[in-house]
């Protein structure tokens, strides 16, 4: 049974715009569940092989670094390739990345599979492919399917970390590789078979559309199209605020708390396994603040909802370190910045959108993505060196918040002249 018949079953009850859209989630969910690993296993490794924390975070730091830099590319290999064999390529990457990292005995082997193959498979996750599947298979609700697919994306860095913590604590760190090498495996099967290229291709119309609209025929270089977009976006003062504040995203979220909360909760005598729960607990309140993000970006003001979350964010930050680390104040602040996580994903979606146009967007916001990962790896690299020259994470927690702080006020300079324009027309 393959999309067309199941459209045709589903016809008058779902379009099959929301099962591209259940499949895709799971991909993600499950794909950059596996790019978030290096989190349980930091402590596991330097008890292993005395490899030093910042040592660690320096694979780690690479992975974040080429899942951005990919990103853009990955954009342009789905115009000349197709998004169905972009997606089977990075999930084979991420199989082989995450399958021969359990055979390391040596650092450089951390980077090369964790750091390399890991972090340029990971572009099953990217922003730039649920931008670019929200515009093929939607005309309305496309701020809700980029909130959704984007909590998948943020919430697979954290709720299988307690499983993936209590395999390494009980089986040994040798089990976590194979163990989301696997689930990987077993969903490519699904891609195959559920995955259109577009809604043309099954016979159906866009979401909110009756009109079928094929797609142009798959051509062009990949490295072309995303130098291209560059060069564009280089020219936009828009581009390099959008690339910066999202910079700064990056820099607070999957480089710091993702990466090194767990750490820091074992500084302070936690558990790692209880520890992993509370990024777990996070990517739960990650999926309703996101997906609530994309609702509220397709009824208000884009610029002013990223001047709320990076605003509250940083104040998060900024006072963290100061709590007693128990049950209440952690509580407290895994609902609070779970619900932030990357609600900013769909408002930047939209004004990326706004600015560039639809066709570009895909291309554009993986490059502003990479300022994500640039921002995550710059984070991931400089907490661990932090902690260890330092021997506490503080310095790397105040600075976070106090980047995000400023970041809020940049966004309200973001294509100001385009909601003016838009009510005038």
């Amino acid at each position: 049974m393959g999309p067309k018949t199941i459209a045709r079953l589903a016809a008058g009850r779902i379009h099959y715009a929301w099962i591209v859209v259940a499949v895709m989630f799971v991909v993600i969910l499950a794909s950059v569940g596996v790019r978030a690993t290096p989190g349980v296993l930091i402590v596991p490794l330097e008890d292993a092989f005395g490899w030093s924390n910042a040592a660690i975070s320096g694979a780690v730091s690479l992975n974040i670094l080429l899942f951005g830099l990919v990103g853009p590319f990955a954009a342009g290999l789905i115009q000349t390739i197709g998004l169905k064999r972009t997606v089977l390529i990075s999930m084979a990457l991420l199989v082989a990345g995450a399958g021969l990292s359990s055979f390391v005995t040596q650092l450089w082997q951390l980077y090369l599979t964790w750091g390399v193959l890991v972090g340029l498979g990971s572009g099953a996750g990217m922003v730039g492919l649920a931008t670019a599947l929200a515009n093929r298979w939607f005309v309305a609700r496309r701020g809700l399917v980029v909130g959704l697919l984007t909590a998948s994306n943020a919430s697979g860095q954290l709720i299988f970390l307690p499983l993936l913590a209590s395999l390494a604590t009980n089986h040994g760190w040798h089990t976590v590789p194979w163990a989301v090498a696997l689930i990987i495996l077993l969903l490519m099967p699904v891609v195959m078979l559920m995955l259109p290229e577009s809604p043309a291709s099954i016979g159906i119309g866009p979401f909110g559309s009756q009109d079928i609209v094929v797609l142009p025929p798959q051509a062009g270089n990949p490295f072309m199209i995303a130098i291209g977009g560059l060069a564009r976006g280089a020219r936009s003062i828009d581009f390099w605020l959008l690339f910066i504040t999202f910079g700064v995203c990056g820099f607070s979220t999957n480089g710091l708390v993702g990466t090194h909360l767990i750490p820091f909760c074992i500084d302070h005598g936690i558990p790692e396994i209880s520890a992993a729960g509370l990024l777990a607990a996070m990517g739960v309140f990650d999926l309703i603040g996101t997906t609530l993000s994309g609702w509220l970006t397709d009824r208000y003001n884009p610029r002013i909802l990223l001047f709320w979350y990076y605003g509250l964010r940083g104040l998060s930050l900024a006072v963290l370190p100061f709590t007693q680390f128990d049950v209440v104040s952690l509580g407290i602040f895994a609902v609070f910045y779970g619900l932030d996580w990357v609600a900013t994903v769909p408002p930047t979606v939209t004004l990326t959108n706004d600015v560039f146009g639809k066709k570009d967007a895909p291309v554009m916001i993986s490059w502003i993505v990479a300022g994500h990962q640039l921002g995550g790896a710059l984070a991931a690299l400089g907490a661990g060196e932090t902690r260890y020259l330092t021997g506490s994470y503080v310095p790397a927690f105040l600075a976070s918040g106090i980047a995000c702080l400023m970041a809020a006020l940049l966004v309200l300079r973001i294509a100001r002249a385009k909601p003016v324009l838009a009510a005038a027309a």
